[in-house]
């Protein structure tokens, strides 16, 4: 097992160089690199470097209505043309489609027929034309015309497909660098923006519609004096009180524009944008403009009268100008919009968050900081504790991090705080495998086998264990990415890389380097597990301490009864805080607005309060937050998502007035109905989870193993709960990712456990189940200590330095692996041994008194 063949060195050698070659472009610029070069690099997260994060949705009801409207009119054109007299001619948006009453019954089937002509047909997987209009009639003489499903999903897919297009274009249009617009799930468009620490320009660009179109004014309805009449709608103009009569024929479309540029007018210097029409547009507005010469004609923008000249004549050049109160910036954001052309519907901001560079320099310093610290304590307990195998495990450790690296790399991934996490997590993790390896070498050294013997032995008996005990924490991960958001599948990416990377470097690259130095020293034992020497040399090579005595003969199982029993009053007292009090929800699962701010100097907050009180938005929670001049302001859900937006707007013109200068750090803002989605989905990763470990126990070991690993994980998660409410942590996706893992490596080091009871319950045929299962316990407790040790020394510097962003993370994290190390020997050790009293051990003959025998412990 320690030979390794020429061409599977050099294989092992190579994936290290190309690791190290796929990390390097992240060291340097990108523009240093020519055009032709693959050079892949990770990217800074918005939390990282700043920036914005908006989700918006696009309104499908709108484009809903949008057709039954233009179905309306056309109907009303066909069927005048067709002499077919009618009346109640309506639109129904909620049944989604159009009715009619003809005078004449017996004209119904001609009615019929010249609605179907108003069908849009769709083309089917099978290539075939699908009307999308179903049309009806009843002997009454009732025609109505129906959107059928297939039509409304490809309607809908189209506008959301426009929607993201049109939004691309706008943002490219304003300059930002590295803008990301890409479409989630059916109606859903996601839009990051680094650097950008006060959206609210941007998201004005993106946010409006932006269609305009060009309508004659009915010189005959006076604007107010009741409804409307068919064919006319009442519009605002730009001034308060503005009211016009426009037709709602469309003469022109803006859809018909190519260009449009701000600039000023040479006899007013007043701001304008000029302009220009394709031929089909030129073609109508010459055509509307020379039949129209002295009347009015208004130009609409997103229902609203922006100007409307009176024509004074023909306009055949195919450009044209608009005018009204517009500044420089105004009239070129307009530009932009009309240049990018207009949304088929309204979209609305369900979700907005946004970081200011200064934070995102913070979180970097504390990301780094807490990376290196956890990597020295890590080195340092390994080195110290296992010797030479030790110190081999460090420098596997070492390129598992440059392979992670080079893998996210590869992916172009985006690195946030939460990444920086996992990775620090890793550190920990990837030593189990090293761990459980140099365990069980120890336990064949001291069962009397040469060094070869023993080391191949320790590698490849830990083999297995090490596949079992990672896959339950990969399980755990996916679960998170699947239903995780945002940064949280960073974390998740992260952490499943690692875990795979971290299983080949233990069992393969530390097995590299343990053949080449056996090779070069032929050794007569094995230094990790002899007594320490003399001089730095030999210290090193060989352990200085060890956690616990190699030889124990805890009885664990006394305590078996009492076990359960505390833990079950520990469960049921968290659940019943889970409800009363209840969990301190995040914004992310109850909605709300979270702001952070910086007042030029120290922040007065009964003035700050009272200003955002005056807006009454609900409750508003201020607190200095790290400093004086720093605030925390926290408001509750504002109902309708398009409330929460307005909400912040406010805000912010509120904060102004009363502290002029303030910089607004940082804006969390998440609608009803994506904080219920996302509260769901993380439920859903933690059942799922559970689940999916309980079947994977279940197959690998006996069916009294699966129920002792899903019952203890479920007491875990429902302490680690217990004490998030008590120390009011709170309950958000971050935290959501440390139950997830600590639920993967609780499984872990019960899988370690199960694995030694399932091979000394065939070795000891005849043991009594209690002794076996307390045998199996001491075996492992160096193994199981061991790696809660160098998870905790990962996690401690996330709790010390990680910032307020991971305090919660960690804090969560250190306890969970508390909880998850005492459950494997109190809570999963006694339920295996009272389920599978009758059934592991069949007609097993009773303990005998007296003194037990010595366990020896690996």
């Amino acid at each position: 097992m320690l030979h390794f063949a020429r061409w599977k060195t050099f294989s092992i050698l190579g994936v290290l160089l190309a690791g190290v070659v796929l990390c390097v472009p992240n060291l340097l610029p990108r523009s240093i690199f020519p055009s032709w070069v693959p050079a892949r690099q990770i990217s800074l997260g918005l939390d990282l470097r700043g920036g914005s994060y908006l989700l918006m949705e696009v309104d499908l009801n709108a484009v809903i209505r949008e057709r039954l409207e233009g179905m309306v009119d056309a109907a009303r054109t066909r069927l005048r043309t067709a002499n077919i007299r009618y009346q109640n001619l309506a639109s129904d948006a909620a049944g989604r489609r159009i009715s009619l009453r003809v005078t004449d019954p017996g004209q119904g089937e001609a009615a019929a027929t010249a609605l179907r002509e108003l069908s849009n047909p769709i083309q089917s997987r099978t290539g075939q034309q699908i009307p999308d209009l179903e049309v009806t009639t009843t002997p009454e003489g009732i025609v109505t015309a129906t959107l059928t499903e297939a039509g409304l999903r490809a309607r809908s897919n189209a506008a959301v497909e426009q929607s993201v297009e049109i939004i691309r274009r706008r943002v490219d249009e304003t300059g930002v660098a590295d803008a990301l617009v890409a479409r989630q799930g059916a109606n859903r468009v996601i839009v990051t923006l680094p650097g950008i620490e006060d959206p609210n320009r941007i998201k004005d660009l993106i946010g409006r519609t932006a269609r305009m179109t060009f309508h004659l004014l009915d010189e005959n309805t006076t604007p107010g004096q009741g409804a409307a009449p068919p064919g006319v709608q009442f519009l605002n103009g730009e001034r308060a009180g503005e009211r016009y009569a426009v037709r709602r024929r469309v003469e022109v479309d803006g859809a018909n524009l190519t260009d449009a540029r701000a600039g000023q007018d040479n006899r007013t210097n007043e701001w304008v944008v000029n302009f220009t029409f394709d031929s089909l547009g030129t073609r109508r507005f010459g055509a509307i403009t020379r039949e129209n010469v002295g009347r009015p004609f208004a130009i609409v923008l997103d229902e609203k009268v922006i100007s409307a000249p009176v024509i004074r004549e023909p306009i055949t050049g195919g450009r044209g100008q608009i005018s009204g109160s517009f500044s420089a910036r105004t009239a070129n954001d307009l530009a932009v919009l009309l240049r990018a052309g207009a949304l088929p519907a309204p979209l609305t901001v369900v979700e907005e968050r946004s970081v200011g560079p200064e934070l995102g320099a913070d979180a970097i310093r504390a990301g780094v900081l807490s990376l290196a610290a956890g990597t020295l304590f890590v080195f340092l307990y390994m080195g110290l504790a296992y010797g030479l195998l030790g110190w081999f495990a460090n420098i596997a450790l070492a390129f598992n991090i440059i392979l992670m690296l080079a893998a996210l790399s590869m992916l172009e991934a985006t690195l946030t705080l939460p990444g920086i996490a996992g990775i620090v997590l890793t550190l920990g993790t990837a030593l189990d495998a090293n761990i459980l390896i140099n365990e069980r070498i120890r336990e064949e050294v001291k069962n009397g086998r040469p060094p070869h013997s023993a080391l191949e032995a320790g590698f490849s008996k830990a083999s297995g264990t090490i596949m079992d005990s990672n896959l339950t924490n990969l399980i755990a991960m996916i679960c998170l990415y699947a239903f995780g958001s945002g940064p949280v599948k960073g974390f998740a990416v992260t952490v499943a890389i690692g875990t795979i990377v971290q299983m080949w470097t233990a069992t393969t690259l530390v097995r590299l380097f343990v053949a080449w130095w056996y090779r070069a020293t032929r050794p007569k034992e094995v230094p990790a597990f002899a007594k320490p020497g003399v001089g730095l040399y030999e210290r090193l090579r060989r352990p200085l301490f060890r956690i616990i005595p190699d030889v124990t003969n805890i009885r664990f199982m006394n305590g078996a009864k009492a076990g359960l029993i505390v833990s079950a009053v520990l469960s049921t007292a968290s659940v019943i805080l889970a409800f009363a009090p209840g969990l301190d929800k995040g914004i992310d699962f109850k909605g709300g607005i979270v702001m952070e701010i910086r007042t030029p100097g120290p922040a007065d907050l009964p003035a700050l309060r009272n200003s955002v009180g005056a807006l009454n938005l609900g409750d508003a929670g201020m607190q200095e937050f790290g400093d004086a001049s720093t605030v925390l302001l926290r408001l509750p859900a504002q109902g309708e998502e398009a409330q929460t937006q307005v909400a912040v707007n406010r805000i912010r013109g509120a904060l102004e007035q009363v502290a002029p200068g303030t910089r607004i750090l940082r804006v969390e803002a998440v609608g009803n109905r994506v904080s219920d989605e996302l509260f769901q989905g993380g439920l859903i990763a933690l059942g799922l989870s559970l689940l999916a470990m309980l079947l994977y126990i279940w197959f690998r070991f006996e069916w009294q193993f699966g129920i002792a690993a899903i019952v203890t994980l479920i007491l875990d998660t429902t302490k680690t709960i217990g004490f998030m409410v008590v120390f009011g942590i709170e309950f958000n996706l971050t935290t959501i990712a440390a139950i997830l893992t600590i639920i993967g490596f609780s499984a872990n080091d019960k899988v370690v456990v199960f694995d030694r009871m399932r091979e000394n319950l065939r070795k000891f045929k005849q043991m009594p189940l209690r002794e076996l299962v307390d045998l199996s316990i001491n075996e492992t407790l160096n193994r199981s200590l061991g790696t809660s040790i160098t998870l905790l020394l990962s996690a401690v510097p996330l709790a010390l330095f990680g910032g307020d962003t991971l305090s919660g993370f960690a804090q969560v994290m250190v306890v969970g692996i508390i909880i998850s190390a005492s459950s494997s020997v109190f809570i999963a050790a006694p339920i295996v041994l009272y389920t599978g009293e009758k059934r592991l051990r069949r007609g097993e003959p009773e303990p005998s008194p007296g003194k037990p025998k010595p366990v020896r412990a690996g």
